[in-house]
């Protein structure tokens, strides 16, 4: 099995618990540190463990994303015939980082951070086995370190430990706790799965028009050392997807704030950020050009690309006129209004729609209508 999970979630005391249970020899090794050899040595001996007393061998491989393929590839052959009970565990999403053939002879199981109420449990529990036996612990400072170690039971029993060692035999208080804690860098990985889901979650939030959310998700991706261009970027894409004409102002904002990044840069850019997190958040929105070019693309994908009536065709090579480049365009300018009568269609396409403004787009609704009156003598 693979367990993914971040920090202190219990992936190493699941390992244990599941060796002890099965009254199995217990291999742990690091693939920070750990390679080839060191597998094949761990092989080794689970082979012989077995020829002696029959005891089954599990191989705890932490970090195990660390493994190139070729050191990933080395465990199949003992993972198959079941020399070797595999627990792989990871804090990187296993489907980016895991060799296929290794996961496919895997269960994965995603654990998620401990609740605040889980932590607070453990370090009451490290409390009573004598923890700080010779300084009192207030409940003030139990819930403090629950709530501030993220879900990370392990950073909170070390601040723990920590502040009883720096208290001596006087109380552990507020202040110590927060000097042993410091400040808990966000778990954050800009490579992998929550870089992904981060975005994801900001793009959702900023779609649903919910301010508070967008800002949420923007300060924990800058929080976490997010690259604020792949930010902009994101809001410069949001600005056309799910704004679009309901609120053109809003690209050239998500633009600027993109250009601020850039010439400004960080910390200063997050001003501008914030501005188009909350802009693009409240601003209406309308995906009638996405779907529009959705539905175009999709049309080119199943007929083919129609040729251009030769009247829209380029005249601005020699030997054009001869082909008949460029013939008969009316030329809207001449016409009240600016509008032609001109088919612009490929033919055979006359009169097929692709873009349809919504409710969001009322101006742009009647100047269409009133266009499609001029040129074809439509109702609308």
């Amino acid at each position: 099995m693979v367990l993914y999970g971040p920090p202190g979630s219990g992936k190493t005391t699941l390992a244990r618990l599941v060796a002890h249970t099965a009254s199995a020899a217990f291999e742990e090794l690091s693939a920070v540190e750990a390679g080839r050899a060191e597998v094949r040595a761990v092989i080794a001996r689970a082979r012989e463990r077995r020829q002696a007393t029959g005891t089954a061998t599990i191989l705890f491989l932490d970090e195990i994303h660390r493994f190139n393929k070729a050191q990933q590839d080395a465990l199949l052959p003992a993972v198959e015939e079941g020399l070797i009970t595999l627990i792989g565990a990871t804090t990187e999403n296993p489907y980016f980082e895991v060799n296929g053939a290794l996961l496919s002879r895997a269960q994965v199981y995603e654990l998620a951070p401990l609740e605040a109420e889980h932590v607070a449990a453990l370090v009451r529990r490290a409390l009573e086995r004598g923890e700080c036996a010779s300084t009192s612990v207030p409940e003030e400072v139990v819930e403090f370190l629950a709530t501030r170690a993220a879900g990370d039971a392990r950073t909170a029993l070390a601040a723990l430990e920590l502040a009883c060692a720096d208290a001596g035999d006087g109380a552990v208080d507020l202040d110590l706790a927060e000097q042993a804690l410091q400040r808990k860098a966000l778990r954050y990985d800009k490579g992998g799965d929550q870089h992904y889901d981060l975005i994801s979650a900001w793009i959702k939030a900023t779609r649903a028009s919910d301010p508070d959310a967008s800002l949420y998700y923007l300060a924990v991706m800058l929080e976490g050392g997010e690259d604020a261009r792949f930010i902009a970027r994101r809001m410069v894409i949001l600005a056309s997807e799910d704004v679009g004409n309901a609120d053109p102002h809003a690209l050239g904002l998500a633009v600027a704030a993109a250009h601020a990044v850039e010439h400004v840069g960080m910390p200063e850019a997050q001003h501008a950020l914030a501005q188009a997190a909350v802009y693009l958040s409240l601003a209406p929105k309308s995906n009638a050009a996405y779907r529009a070019l959705a539905a175009a693309r999709a049309h080119v994908r199943e007929h083919g690309a129609a040729p251009p009536p030769t009247p829209l065709r380029s005249a601005a090579y020699p030997g054009a006129a001869q082909l008949g480049r460029g013939a008969g365009y009316d030329y809207p300018h001449d016409h009240p209004g600016h509008v032609a009568a001109q088919e612009v269609m490929p033919a055979s396409l006359e009169g097929v729609r692709f873009y349809e403004p919504d409710e969001q787009e009322a101006p742009l609704r009647e100047r269409l209508e009133e266009i499609r009156r001029r040129r074809h003598g439509e109702a609308g």
